[in-house]
């Protein structure tokens, strides 16, 4: 019997027997590609479970470094931190401040009552302050930032002509470097009013050409070194420069200018030791969102007004009012820095006021015209500038300046013009603004005294 095989059959049967090593090749081969296909599965899969493990390890860092300092260093404006107590270090600093006067005006150089100059002036500080904790996350986007208030006594060795004033200011500092975890440099700026000055006064106190008013303005800054004695105690010491001015609110405005030596002692309430030990865990910084914002200010304030017949100026019998906008695009390039143009506006009432004719009645003793000053139309005290702006930014406070030109304007209204400003945070979106403008980089314009309100604000929230 016969047995019939199908021809299929018979061909596999040879290939097998004729090219054994040939089949078994191919399954070798599709076996190994499988192999690998798996391999880098496995390989995707660990890398994926190695940066899952490197969040994790972040985040136990961040609570660990969180429960050791009673505090959440995250910050960002996504993160929601719960209340715990002691988020910042509350101090109590004294200070003693040597000053040397500048003596730059006839008064202060000795055409006084006394005929003595004015060289020296000595000024007593008590200040308060909180600061963020060391190693929290806004300690590290701002240096070690504080800021606070406080309350000074100045003397001059002269009450009579020139007064004691008393100084109410706030302030505001951070490090500059770290030397060791115990020493640094930093710097301080103070702002604030001084009251209690002596000014000019024809029938009473007719040498004093440096002050005008009663209340001044008090602007400070300086450098100094900070060395932390112990879990309480700071020791300080540097030099500062001061300036005492009236912003040209009133006649004789020169103002008094001293720099010298400050040094102090500072109390930390609740410090602790790891405070001033280098942490070796580092909080997480969210990357800064550029982007661009939008600040508009309104100000407003007053201003005397000077005319020079002669060689003699001679100052308005009363003040002008002066407001204004500014509207400025800000590239905000990080943490700390914004930087963009101003468009700005101002009506200045004491612009391109004049008097009838040079041979004008002066009172020599006042210092000021017996006529009236007149008023030109209102084109000539308007004026249109453009200026670039770059300003730093800290908690709380936003300190500015400004360089432009005016495009539109006459007379008095043309020509450089400089701006300084203070911003204090009010709201998320809006500040106080205090500014001071100059022109031609000596000569005082006005106060910008205002509000602002910023748009498009992507600034993130930092948590401390």
């Amino acid at each position: 019997m016969r047995v019939k095989i199908p021809r299929w059959e018979i061909a596999v049967i040879c290939s097998a027997l004729l090219f054994p090593g040939t089949s078994l090749s191919a399954q070798e081969v599709g076996q190994e590609e499988k192999e690998v296909k798996e391999m880098r599965q496995d390989v995707e899969q660990l890398q994926q479970d190695v940066r899952q493990l490197r969040e994790e390890v972040r985040r136990l860092q961040e609570e660990i470094h969180g429960f050791r300092h009673n505090s959440f260093p995250q910050c960002g404006a996504d993160t929601v931190a719960p209340y715990v107590p002691h988020h910042f270090i509350h101090r109590l600093g004294i200070e003693a401040r040597p000053q040397y006067v500048f003596p730059t005006n006839p008064f202060l150089q000795g055409e006084n009552e006394r005929w003595k100059p004015i060289r020296n002036s000595f000024a007593a500080h008590l200040k308060y302050s909180f600061k963020y904790r060391p190693n929290t996350c806004a300690d590290r986007i701002y240096g070690g930032a504080y800021q606070g208030f406080g309350l000074a006594f100045t003397t001059f060795g002269d009450k009579k002509q020139l007064g004691d004033p008393m100084t109410f200011y706030v302030f505001q500092g951070a490090r500059i470097a770290r030397f060791h975890p115990r020493l640094s440099l930093n710097y301080e700026w103070n702002f604030g009013i001084s009251a209690g000055w002596q000014p000019y006064d024809n029938d009473y106190n007719s040498y004093n050409g440096a002050v005008g008013s009663r209340v001044n303005a008090y602007l400070n800054a300086g450098i100094y070194l900070n060395w932390s004695l112990s879990r309480y105690f700071d020791f300080i010491i540097g030099g500062d420069f001061t300036h005492f001015s009236n912003g040209n609110t009133k006649f004789p405005n020169a103002g008094v200018n001293t720099t010298g030596a400050k040094i102090g002692l500072v109390y930390n309430f609740n410090r602790e030791e790891a405070d001033l030990t280098k942490s070796l865990v580092h909080p997480y910084v969210p990357r800064f969102p550029r982007h661009i914002s939008y600040d508009l200010v309104l100000f407003g304030s007053w201003r005397r007004k000077g005319v020079y017949v002669g060689e003699k100026q001679i100052a308005s019998p009363g003040s002008y009012p002066v407001a204004g906008f500014n509207f400025a695009p800000m590239y905000n390039l990080n943490y700390k820095l914004r930087f963009g143009i101003s468009l700005d506006g101002v009506y200045d009432g004491s612009a391109n006021v004049y008097t009838e004719d040079a041979l004008v009645e002066y009172d020599a003793g006042s210092g000021s015209s017996r006529r009236k000053f007149l008023v030109p139309g209102i084109q000539h005290q308007l004026a249109l500038g453009l200026s670039g702006r770059a300003e730093y930014v800290m908690p709380f406070f936003t300190i500015g300046v400004g360089l432009g030109t005016n495009v539109l304007g006459r007379g008095d209204l043309r020509g450089l013009y400089q701006v300084f400003a203070l911003k204090i945070n009010v709201t998320r979106n809006s500040f106080l603004h205090i500014g001071y403008n100059l022109q031609n980089f000596q000569t005082p314009n006005y106060l910008m005294l205002g509000l602002g309100f910023r748009f498009n604000n992507k600034y993130p929230k930092v948590r401390h």
